[in-house]
């Protein structure tokens, strides 16, 4: 798992997320190169609309990598990937709700307007009909409520 991320292709992304068989390794290819190329955005919009779960895992694995680690990125994408959460919360695998609620939450620590809407987002999935969303968004509006960014 050695390699430049400015040397990384989005094929070779591709290759190794399609290999993803666990959440351990998803998670830290995800925490400790991907989050670092180029095509990070991309593939976070990409992946967790697909059907594979840990493809889509690794979508989520990888906004939550990059909320926590990009300091200097603007709020705009990370706004926008509100809806990208709002939408995918219905899944009810467990390894893929639970990186669509890590994502929630660490979008809403980056700073206290994202926290706000990160806590919107996740009151809305809260008060849902559809199981899994609620189970995100009741997650993560008790850990933003707790965990308010400063």
């Amino acid at each position: 798992m050695i390699d430049d991320p400015a040397l990384v292709t989005s094929a070779q992304m591709e290759r190794w997320c399609n290999d993803f068989d666990n959440w351990g390794i998803c998670d830290t290819v995800c925490f400790k190169l991907f989050d670092h190329t180029p095509h990070t955005w991309a593939k976070i919009w990409k992946w967790a609309a697909s059907d594979s779960e840990f493809v889509k895992r690794a979508g989520f694995a990888l906004l939550w990598a990059l909320s926590l680690h990009d300091k200097s990125a603007a709020d705009e994408p990370f706004v926008r990937a509100l809806s990208l959460v709002e939408r995918e919360a219905s899944d009810d695998r467990r390894l893929v709700k639970q990186a669509a609620s890590m994502a929630l939450k660490a979008i809403g620590k980056r700073n206290p307007s994202l926290n706000q809407a990160a806590l919107a987002v996740a009151r809305d999935l809260a008060r849902s009909p559809d199981v899994p969303s609620s189970w995100v968004g009741k997650d993560a509006a008790k850990w933003l409520v707790r965990n308010q960014a400063t």
